[in-house]
């Protein structure tokens, strides 16, 4: 198989799984369910992931490195522009799913926590360093810390996260949003 086919394979996979944790949490997604989301068989599936918690880690590295991405290009608040966007469709669902289960595994699996704090961190450091960069152009306000700034806007993403969990509308977030946007920019003079 050419390198081209494995990693298309790898998508298919990553994006099955994603839909399938999403629709039935982590105990809930057996391999069966699995299987039936994918399109594959389990040792198709499995020739690229060592066990179902590999899988779920890949799934949630893969959702990491896009929001790393998106936060050093965009920032925070685009990530949950996207995120409140892509919540009620189906294709795109999967993300707030797995945001949600990876909130669960670090209040429940200390070992899953441990790993993940890597991947937490790459995502604080692209905010952080998008803050910086936006404060050194003289957009961002400069009467905070830009560590007050960054657990301002982690925390209303965490908001975000928990207000479409509990089945709320997103679809009227937009004021929301911009006005997240304004208070950590600087005012006019």
């Amino acid at each position: 198989m050419s390198q081209d086919h494995l990693d298309a394979r790898r998508r298919q996979i990553l994006a099955g799984a994603r839909a399938c944790f999403a629709r039935h949490g982590y105990e809930g997604a057996t391999v069966r369910r699995l299987e039936q989301e994918i399109g594959l068989s389990r040792g198709a599936i499995f020739h690229h992931f060592r066990d179902k918690d590999s899988l779920f880690l890949a799934v949630a590295e893969d959702d990491a490195a896009t929001m790393v991405a998106t936060v050093a290009e965009n920032g925070l608040v685009q990530v949950m522009r996207d995120l409140a966007a892509s919540a009620h469709e189906p294709e795109t669902a999967g993300w707030l799913g797995s945001q949600l289960e990876v909130s669960r595994r670090l209040r429940t699996d200390p070992e899953f926590a441990a790993r993940w704090e890597q991947r937490s961190a790459a995502i604080a450091e692209a905010t952080r360093e998008r803050l910086e960069r936006q404060r050194e152009a003289g957009i961002l306000r400069d009467d905070r810390p830009i560590e007050v700034l960054q657990q301002f806007l982690e925390l209303a993403y965490d908001g975000l996260v928990l207000h479409l969990a509990m089945g709320r509308d997103a679809k009227d977030i937009e004021p929301i949003l911009g006005l997240i946007e304004e208070a950590v920019r600087r005012r006019a003079q």
